[in-house]
């Protein structure tokens, strides 16, 4: 190579993927429970692509009844993304769960987030 005063050339190219999340169920229905009987499910997150170790957060709009009831949203086994040495990340279990005193029906879009706001 030093002998040799031809530039070398090196081209590299690669593909990043976006991180991403999938649900399993893709969408949630709360089954109707007699009134005071809390209503739950279980959802579990699949990251794909993730690159680093990440936290994930849910927001979701304020649906607060008048007697302070309202949706709660639990981490089973914790909220953070943990990639293993083979590239995979850990699946995460959400519990979500919902008690009224008072008959109702309502349609709300829950939205996870990473701490970056992805």
């Amino acid at each position: 190579v030093d002998d040799n005063p031809l530039p070398y050339v090196l081209t590299l190219s690669g593909t990043l993927k976006s991180p991403k999340i999938s649900f399993h169920p893709p969408f949630l229905m709360l089954m109707p429970v007699p009134l005071d009987v809390e209503t739950k499910a279980v959802v579990t997150i699949i990251p794909q692509d993730f690159i680093r170790p990440s936290r994930i957060s849910v927001k979701l709009p304020e649906h607060e009844l008048p007697d302070g009831t309202r949706t709660c949203v639990r981490f089973l086994e914790g909220q953070d993304i943990v990639l293993s040495s083979d590239g995979t990340a850990n699946e995460l279990t959400c519990l979500i769960c919902f008690k009224s005193s008072k008959p109702m029906s309502f349609l709300r879009e829950m939205l996870f987030i990473d701490q970056e706001e992805n």
